[in-house]
């Protein structure tokens, strides 16, 4: 589904993403893990072909440069961190506006599929009592969720999240991630996320990939590549033992 090859992202003269790879397969779920600065966002912003990088990135058998913006979107789905709307669409408006790369034009109308599609991720997201409402009246849970709802109507292979629980409460964490998981089981799908909760990358990661200052400390299964030495590269601390103590106050 995905290569990704000797990949190197510079900012100015700063190499942020220093000679990454790896092979993502469809039903892979794989989780960026890392302190801060680590490079993963800039990784996954060069798989998305929104920041320069050398190396090779393929999707399928095609070197992802060579896409057309529209058939990339058709392939591939993204959600960044932040996401906003200045407007007074309906949620639905919103998330018909993931159908553009499959249409000849932003204001044209869906045809059946795309209809089905956008019905389909409004059940998917579990927005059927609000599909009507304006997004400037939601909750931020509420939006991440119309944000999902949208990249989902497009209909794509993979999914690029970065940090797609940031600013999300306990309660929507879990529903964001459990509505994930649905849609990556429905088969020839994959997802890279990038995640800060570890916690979170145990339990949905299939594959890890842990960052320090831009390298490869570790890629894996999630309980091979969170082992505790390679936390301490990565974090510079006893990850495990903090982790441990933080769980002690619920025994």
């Amino acid at each position: 589904m995905l290569d990704v090859k000797n990949v190197n992202v510079r900012y100015e003269n700063n190499l942020v993403v220093d000679d990454v790879s790896f092979h993502l397969q469809a039903g892979d779920w794989l989780m960026l893990v890392g302190a801060n600065g680590a490079g993963k966002s800039s990784l996954l912003s060069a798989i998305a072909q929104s920041t320069p990088y050398t190396g090779e990135i393929k999707l399928g058998e095609i070197d992802a440069k060579s896409y057309r913006a529209k058939e990339f979107a058709k392939r591939v789905g993204v959600l960044s961190q932040v996401n906003h709307v200045e407007y007074d669409y309906s949620a639905q408006e919103v998330i018909r506006l993931g159908r553009y790369a499959h249409s000849s034009g932003v204001f044209s109308s869906l045809d059946m599929d795309g209809d089905r599609a956008v019905t389909d991720a409004i059940r998917a997201t579990g927005l059927e009592q609000l599909k009507d409402k304006s997004v400037l009246t939601l909750s931020g849970g509420e939006l991440q969720r119309v944000f999902l709802a949208q990249v989902f109507a497009q209909e794509p292979e993979l999914l690029l999240l970065d940090e797609p629980a940031n600013h999300l409460d306990l309660l929507y964490q879990k529903q964001l991630f459990s509505t994930l998981s649905a849609w990556l089981a429905q088969g020839n799908r994959s997802i890279i996320s990038v995640v800060h909760d570890l916690s979170l990358a145990m339990k949905y990661g299939t594959h890890v990939l842990l960052l320090h200052d831009g390298k490869n400390v570790a890629y894996g299964y999630p309980k091979d590549a969170l082992q505790r030495d390679h936390l301490q590269m990565a974090y510079g601390m006893d990850v495990k033992k903090w982790m441990i103590e933080l769980l002690d106050g619920w025994r």
